[in-house]
């Protein structure tokens, strides 16, 4: 299950895919704007600062940017940096396997097998869903409520 603070990170990072290049966020609009607790939202820019997906500029007129363009940044590495690895059990991921103590034989294994495949899945999707895509998703959502009041109206 992803965490308040993966979902959090997510708000912030669409919030700053949103800006003009160049333009620059306080901490404290995006906290106002996403309804996030502003010291929850500092741990959580500063951990994306660290990893270089977010850049700050300090001083009165400063703010936050993404250091990357929203079209190199997927959901998967925000999800990895905030929560770690997507695989619900250990013995099915990718990056931090670990072998579970009470498995007889992990290849006929029906649980590490199932967990595996939800595991690939998430990948998929999250390793494959840009910022760029998403907020493009969320654009065609919007055009397509405006179409719908227009023919209701």
């Amino acid at each position: 299950m992803l965490s308040n603070k993966a979902k959090y990170a997510f708000k912030a990072m669409f919030a700053l895919a949103r800006l003009e290049p160049g333009a620059l966020l306080q901490a404290n609009a995006i906290a106002t704007q996403e309804n996030i607790s502003k010291k929850f939202l500092d741990l959580i820019l500063l951990e994306l600062r660290g990893a270089g997906l977010v850049r700050s500029v300090r001083g009165q007129r400063g703010g936050y940017a993404l250091a990357k363009p929203p079209s190199e940044v997927t959901l998967g590495q925000i999800v990895r940096i905030i929560d770690g690895p997507l695989a619900p059990i250990a013995c099915a991921s990718v990056t931090a396997y670990r072998r579970c103590a009470d498995c007889k034989d992990e290849s006929t294994c029906l649980v590490r097998q199932s967990m595996r495949r939800v595991r690939d899945a998430a990948s998929d999707i999250l390793d494959h869903t840009t910022l760029s895509s998403a907020l493009a998703m969320e654009k065609a959502a919007k055009g397509a409520r405006k179409t719908r009041r227009r023919r209701v109206a």
